[in-house]
């Protein structure tokens, strides 16, 4: 039975999101099809349900919404496939009653994916989201952010266009970052961003991950899975380019070296790139070669090296309220593309190099031993120079009119070195009517930060007509107020976790003992915290699996309480969520709808608490629902693949006001036509809805609270391809109508604009 069960968990890994489907399905020659009937049927058979549940005229009015847009953009689709497929009705000669299989993707968090759990995401009483390199690819996302901004309870773009790296929150918090299970970022500007040619998907387990994770946010995770080698995967080369003279070369090339038992892979990717902003590039090399060992049908280890290097400049240029936010003292605005930096000063090069080793060995019917270990060593130099901050409040713009700015110069060389392993137990048996799948693990971690940078303000920029070179230091000047930090974290952790099935009931525990060790220069601080997770779900044989689920999470916090004279504490988050997964038995459907209450403690104090019995008596909260929804069916011309996410949030930081540019609403909508009459055609179509961002602060000049709200904004994205038996072609456009809007707009007195249109032709040859 057990053996039966796990059979059943394989199989159905495989359908959790699903792939857009390519059967050669259309009507009968000479049938007459009536588009609108199948396009509105299918709208209403998938899509009423959803309304019906959530019963938020909010939600359900965002839905609506987008569904007409679409319709009204799919009539025209299937219009045009109308004529296609008459015409090939015309000439075609031989018509076969035959269909390919219907592939449906796999999202298959298995043992080394974000649940680090065999269960399928329909079993996991949790939200968790994938987005698959066949996904992001098709969207057009050329960096990490971009392959999130279809997901649910993601803002995946929180600061505009970025060179720096990858700045998205999930249910309103800021998450870390981690690939292959192991954590991949340390500190800021000292790590060199992935490249997405060599990330086989990404997955978010949203909500505290503590008890999996240890130390971390309260918001979750997001994961990287990196291309491994293996049996059959073939080559590939992939050539492309696009605005801002975004050339791009990478390849993908794999072999079998000894049959059935080791197989090697290289991935490689060469890019060279302007970027909107003037003098602004983005450059990078990326090499990741692998080599997957199978010395027996029980054992599989894979070894993986990756090297990262960018070469490149802040997009990000700080750019003042005035001229943007507000109009300027002539009614100016600053151009998006304006760079207030220095040329031939200001440089962001990051490097990395990586060793990963992950490997599985099953000892008998019940126990697998698996793990993941890895050695880290990066390090960047970084120098910017921006418009200085006055301080919220302050206006930036001198009251003569004068538009100079007095300019900050920044200097840093940073480094990061990680040793870290993740060991675990895996124990699949059965007592009476039980089944269980125990995880019991160790998982270690040393990470080595080492930054020197200085700060210096001179010299003056006119923000509306830049001339660079005022106020440049010398070298002289840079390391006369030099500072030197370093800090070495040793982290330690032991958990255990239980997921039982007992009919169509599934129950999960998790239990976690965290040791955390921080030197930073003279000042150690040792921390430590346990905590735990549970989750019901029950899965109805119709589909339907409701859930709810508690998890807890915990992040130190380095420094001493000034009214205790003691360590400060942990920030400590714990969230409840209720939820239900849906997936219609024989079909394309995944939808998943949950709402969720995070709080947050040990914060600092709220401004309006000046004395307290601690430092850290703040505290903030984030109430959410989320619809995500993924559907592939027929409309008589073709499949249609639509994906959908809806994003509520009501945040609350220790102040009482909402969280720094998080939007109360987000929503999107991704449609992908594949015409039976010409299958090796692909159209695809987008919409991104972003909420109103705000941002609080104190005003230095007299107090009072300064509120910038950045407005909503929505984007359009555009898809075509054409897909031959070794070649394949396709057009991205991102920001179809080229929309100006900011990514974000802060109180302290910058904004960041957002991604203008990009087009993007991709070329890719298999062999």
């Amino acid at each position: 039975m057990m053996k039966l069960r796990a059979q059943i968990r394989r199989s159905r890994q495989a359908m959790v999101v699903g792939m857009l489907g390519h059967a050669p399905i259309g009507p009968v020659r000479g049938e007459t099809v009536n588009c609108a009937s199948h396009i509105d049927s299918a709208i209403h058979s998938h899509f009423i349900l959803i309304l019906r549940m959530t019963r938020i005229k909010q939600a359900a009015d965002l839905i609506r919404g987008f569904l007409m847009t679409f319709r009204s953009s799919l009539l025209g689709a299937c219009a045009l496939m109308t004529l296609a497929t008459s015409a090939h009705a015309q000439t075609e000669t031989n018509t076969s009653g035959e269909t390919e299989d219907v592939i449906v993707v796999t999202g298959a968090l298995g043992a080394f994916g974000a649940t680090k759990s065999s269960a399928p995401i329909l079993e996991t009483a949790r939200s968790v989201s994938v987005e698959t390199s066949y996904d992001f690819i098709s969207r057009g996302a050329l960096n990490l952010s971009d392959t999130l901004n279809y997901t649910s309870g993601v803002l995946g773009q929180a600061y505009g266009f970025a060179t720096r790296g990858d700045f998205f929150t999930v249910r309103g918090l800021d998450v870390p970052e981690y690939r292959d299970n192991l954590q991949a970022l340390f500190g800021n500007y000292n790590n060199t961003r992935p490249d997405l040619y060599t990330i086989d998907q990404v997955e978010v387990l949203k909500g505290p991950a503590s008890v999996l994770y240890g130390q971390g946010s309260p918001g979750g995770i997001v994961n990287l899975a990196s291309k491994v080698a293996g049996p059959d995967l073939g080559q590939e080369i992939v050539a492309s380019y696009g605005t801002h003279d975004r050339a791009e070369l990478a390849g993908d090339f794999s072999t079998t070296l000894i049959e059935d038992t080791l197989h090697a892979r290289f991935v490689g990717v060469v890019r060279d790139s302007d970027t909107q902003v003037d003098y602004v590039n983005d450059d990078a090399i990326a090499l990741a070669p692998s080599l997957t060992w199978t010395p027996g049908e029980n054992t599989e280890i894979n070894l993986l090296f990756n090297y990262d290097d960018r070469d490149g400049d802040a997009a990000g240029q700080f750019i003042p309220l005035t001229g943007t936010y507000y109009p300027g003292p002539n009614g100016e605005t600053i151009e998006p593309s304006t760079y207030l930096g220095e040329p031939g000063f200001n440089t962001y090069e990051t490097d990395s190099t990586a060793l990963t080793v992950i490997g599985s060995h099953r000892l008998n019917d019940i126990f697998t031993l698996e793990g993941t270990a890895r050695w880290r060593d990066s390090g960047s130099t970084y120098r910017q120079t921006w418009v200085a901050f006055a301080g919220a409040g302050v206006p930036r713009i001198l009251p003569n009119g004068d538009s100079r700015y007095g300019r900050r110069w920044y200097d840093s060389e940073a480094s990061s070195k990680q040793l870290a392993f993740d060991t675990r137990v895996r124990a699949d048996f059965v007592t009476g009517a039980f089944e269980h799948e125990v995880l019991g693990g160790v998982n270690y971690q040393n990470v080595e930060l080492d930054s020197e940078s200085s700060y210096l303000l001179q010299g003056t920029i006119n923000v509306f007509n830049p001339v660079y070179g005022d106020g440049l230091p010398t070298q002289a000047e840079i390391d006369a107020v030099r500072s030197y930090t370093s800090s070495e974290t040793d982290y330690w952790g032991f958990y255990l976790h239980d997921q039982i099935s007992w009919g169509n009931w599934i129950f999960n525990a998790g239990l976690r003992a965290d040791e955390v060790s921080n030197e930073t220069g003279a000042v150690s601080q040792d921390d430590d915290a346990v905590t735990y997770s549970v989750g019901l779900l029950y899965a109805f044989d119709n589909g339907f699996s409701p859930y709810v689920s508690y998890a807890e999470s915990f992040e130190p916090v380095i420094g001493i309480d000034s009214f205790t004279n003691q360590a400060l504490n942990p920030q400590e988050g714990e969230q409840v969520e209720i939820g239900v997964k849906y997936q219609p038995a024989g079909t394309r459907t995944y939808l998943t709808l949950a709402w969720f209450d995070i709080t947050q403690t040990n914060l600092p104090n709220p401004v309006a608490l000046p004395t307290a019995p601690s430092q850290q008596e703040g505290e903030a909260s984030v109430t959410g629902f989320e619809f995500e929804g993924v559907t592939t069916f027929e409309t008589g011309y073709g499949d249609l693949k639509l994906d959908a996410a809806l994003t509520l949030l009501d945040t609350e930081d220790a102040n009482g006001i909402p969280f720094s540019v998080i939007p109360d609403e987000q929503a999107s909508l991704w449609a992908e036509f594949r015409p039976a009459a010409l299958d090796a055609l692909r159209i695809g179509a987008g919409v991104r809805y972003v909420g109103e961002r705000e941002s609080n602060g104190v005003s230095v000049v007299n107090g009072d609270i300064v509120r910038i709200v950045s407005d909503s904004y929505t984007l359009a994205d555009l898809l075509i391809g054409y897909e031959l038996e070794d070649w394949s072609v396709a057009l991205n456009v991102r920001n179809l109508f080229d929309e100006a809007y900011y990514g974000s707009c802060l109180a302290r007195g910058d904004c960041f604009p957002g991604e203008e249109r990009t087009v993007n032709l991709r070329v890719a040859k298999r062999f």
